[in-house]
């Protein structure tokens, strides 16, 4: 395997996307939110199966091996040097962090109360990208974007009747992890397939997950049902590498901050997959909100 070139990483950020690749960009985004929504009801299903330790530490086994596969298939070069400490921060924040942080947060609080984290990742995601990218959206980007955290916020502490969880400490933490790792995911996407991104992040992570699985399942108890293995296998490769795959070459399409702010969809799909898998009931505000997430992230689109 060779190091990829200098020329075709300058050649890959001089060339601005044509519009069919940012409408292209804007459905692969979609289908990452889409992916993710499902991601806390695939958890919670997993852990009826398995510890919160052995499902982290399982489901990263199962993406690096499936990613490692297609990396060897295919003839991948290696990633450059300098792509290696993004690389670090992808696999710290998405493949190790939020996994960690959302799932210790489910043992104690319900999917729709942990919705709250996503609510505000697309807002974070688009200050990290600023503050990392030197990306400078308009004031109606900006605007919009609040206007959205603030309507999933209010509509999913509603949910839950407005209290706080010691869940939260989690989830807030796993909200800076995962905005982190997703800026640098997209940053590295522009000079390197989506899947490369994610599969290399997992790939790095095996010296620590495959022991981290062997400890946890020695000292967790498992007990294999149907919703377990569907939900690990979902978490493992639909959430951790699929979804991913296709989000960060949204990302890269359409740029961090317009890709972010679709994520705004996510806790409102989440809420409706929790309440088909898992039972979960909402109120009659949920089409209201949707409606408002869907005005801003429209205002986000076209700013």
């Amino acid at each position: 395997m060779r190091t990829q070139s200098s020329a075709t990483t300058a050649n890959s950020i001089a060339v601005p996307a044509p519009r069919e690749s940012r409408s292209l960009g804007t459905v692969q985004a979609l289908l990452g939110v889409i992916a993710f929504s499902l991601t806390f009801p695939s958890t919670a299903w997993g852990l009826e199966s398995f510890g919160p330790w052995s499902l982290v530490a399982v489901r990263g086994v199962l993406a690096a091996l499936v990613a490692g596969g297609c990396l060897l298939a295919l003839r991948v070069r290696l990633p450059a040097r300098r792509q290696l400490a993004g690389l670090a921060v992808v696999a710290a924040g998405v493949v190790l962090g939020f996994p960690m942080l959302t799932t210790l947060a489910l043992e104690t609080s319900t999917t729709a109360h942990a919705a709250v984290v996503v609510g505000l990742l697309p807002l974070t995601t688009a200050v990290f990208s600023a503050l990392r990218t030197g990306a400078r959206p308009s004031r109606r980007f900006w605007l919009a974007a609040v206007a959205g955290a603030v309507a999933v916020i209010a509509f999913t502490l509603g949910q839950s009747g407005g209290a706080l969880t010691v869940a939260d400490g989690y989830l807030f933490a796993a909200l800076l992890v995962c905005a982190a790792g997703y800026t640098e995911g997209g940053r590295l996407a522009r000079v390197m397939p989506g899947w490369q991104v994610i599969g290399w992040a997992l790939v790095l992570c095996l010296p620590l997950s495959v022991p981290a699985a062997a400890v946890a399942l020695a000292h967790e108890p498992v007990h294999l049902t149907g919703h377990g293995i569907a939900g690990l296998l979902w978490v493992a490769l639909g959430s951790q590498f699929l979804g991913l795959v296709v989000w960060y070459r949204g990302m890269a399409a359409i740029g961090i901050p317009r890709a972010s702010q679709l994520q705004l969809a996510q806790p409102l799909l989440t809420l409706v997959w929790s309440a088909l898998l898992l039972g979960e009931h909402f109120t009659a505000a949920a089409p209201l909100t949707a409606v408002a997430v869907l005005v801003c992230i429209a205002v986000t689109q076209r700013s």
